[in-house]
């Protein structure tokens, strides 16, 4: 009866330290880049753009386009840079960063 309360505590005891750290961990990054668009997109189909976040495992930029899709591209290609600051700069009234 001695041994099945304490295995049962162990039990209870592994299940708690689980929760808390997986709690701990808190949300990962909503979206991360693995592969990469390497064609420069023109400005004329591109809405916005966001940055992914610094816990992603690689850096990137998601190009929203007027088709709706979410392109990734590497924030150091020159067309990708170019980009950036035709949108930050675009014209009030104009769609710009997202």
């Amino acid at each position: 009866m001695a041994a099945a309360r304490l295995a049962l505590t162990l039990l209870v005891l592994m299940l708690a330290a689980a929760a808390v750290t997986e709690g701990l961990r808190g949300a990962g990054p909503k979206r991360c880049c693995f592969r990469f668009h390497e064609k420069a997109v023109p400005r004329g189909q591109v809405l916005g753009y966001i940055r992914t976040s610094q816990r992603c495992s690689k850096p990137a930029v998601l190009l929203k386009t007027v088709a709706g899709r979410s392109l990734c591209a590497r924030p150091s290609a020159a067309w990708v840079q170019e980009l950036i600051g035709q949108l930050d700069t675009a014209v009030p009234g104009e769609t710009s960063n997202l």
